[in-house]
């Protein structure tokens, strides 16, 4: 009989050993059955590769007016799609379709370093806060909600508007630091649990150094939540860019396309050539749209609470 109930519990142990699985890989389990994230995924790999190959895809230069003949300001005319040209000119005869391709480039650029400067910053004030508490944890809390309680389009707005010329930079600058008080608080609430947590008090009784628990126990248990936020953010840190873009904020200089200066470019015929805005309006409404897609199912596949 005992030999038997010990052959039973070493079977047990196997089986359980077998199936167990790691948070990641019960999570690209759950992401690999969900039709949201592969739809979400297929768009940010499309949208990726365009802006990557961009250079080599563009048929002719977007800065270049080759079909600037056609272009007729009397009878308010813009080159239509023809050879070689698959979506035709915009109101300075330039390919409209090489445009798009280059603005890829652009605003690929502007929302990944935009959201890698903002986590960054965010890193900075959630770890000082989190890991010290107090009164640090306070003052920085205040800093954060002042920055929070201004609307984040209004205040990128503010930030670059105070710059005396408008570059690309200074719209990376703008995104990024009204990203930065998310990424904070958000960081500052994990670090606060993982404070309380049985492994890091488990830590402290071993006489551990204060900064091997901040950067070695808590700093690595509190970053998931981070990392899907980041996903969610490019979606918005790409709408903001392209706000900013819209509404002359933006780089100066159109010889180098971006979504949001094609936008605002095309104003001024959107009565009677409407495409001019619809083209770049729906990439950056798409690639929103993917961004969103993939964080909302990392939040889901990650967050127990949620899980099916």
């Amino acid at each position: 009989m005992l030999n038997t109930r010990k052959a039973r519990i070493d079977e047990l142990a196997e089986s359980t050993a077998d199936s167990g699985v790691s948070l990641a890989a019960s999570a690209w389990r759950r992401l690999r059955r969900s039709p949201v994230f592969l739809v979400g995924a297929a768009i940010i790999g499309i949208f990726v590769v365009l802006a990557v190959t961009a250079p080599w895809l563009a048929p002719h230069d977007p800065a270049l007016r080759v079909l600037e003949h056609q272009v007729s300001r009397a009878t308010n005319t813009i080159p239509p799609p023809q050879d070689g040209f698959p979506l035709g000119g915009d109101q300075y005869g330039r390919d409209l379709f090489s445009r798009l391709l280059l603005g890829s480039q652009q605003t690929l650029l502007v929302a990944v370093l935009a959201t890698v400067i903002g986590l960054g910053g965010g890193l900075v004030l959630g770890v000082t806060a989190g890991a010290f508490g107090g009164w640090v944890d306070s003052v920085v809390m205040r800093i954060v909600d002042v920055m929070l309680s201004v609307p984040s389009l209004l205040l990128a707005v503010s930030i670059g508007a105070l710059f005396a010329s408008q570059t690309q930079f200074t719209v990376i600058l703008a995104v990024a630091i009204v990203q930065v008080p998310i990424f904070g608080r958000l960081l500052r609430g994990t670090m606060l649990a993982q404070r309380a947590s049985d492994h890091v008090l488990a830590a402290r009784a071993l006489g551990v150094r204060e900064t091997a628990i901040v950067f070695r126990h808590m700093l690595p248990n509190a970053l998931g939540p981070v990392v899907v936020q980041a996903t969610l953010v490019l979606a918005v840190a790409i709408i903001d860019a392209a706000a900013l873009s819209f509404l002359g904020l933006g780089a100066a200089d159109d010889s180098i396309p971006e979504w949001g200066q094609m936008l605002g470019g095309a104003q001024t015929v959107i009565d009677s050539h409407p495409q001019l805005a619809f083209w770049p309006a729906g990439c950056i409404i798409l690639v929103a749209l993917g961004f969103t897609l993939v964080g909302e199912s990392l939040r889901d596949a990650l967050d127990p609470k949620r899980r099916r």
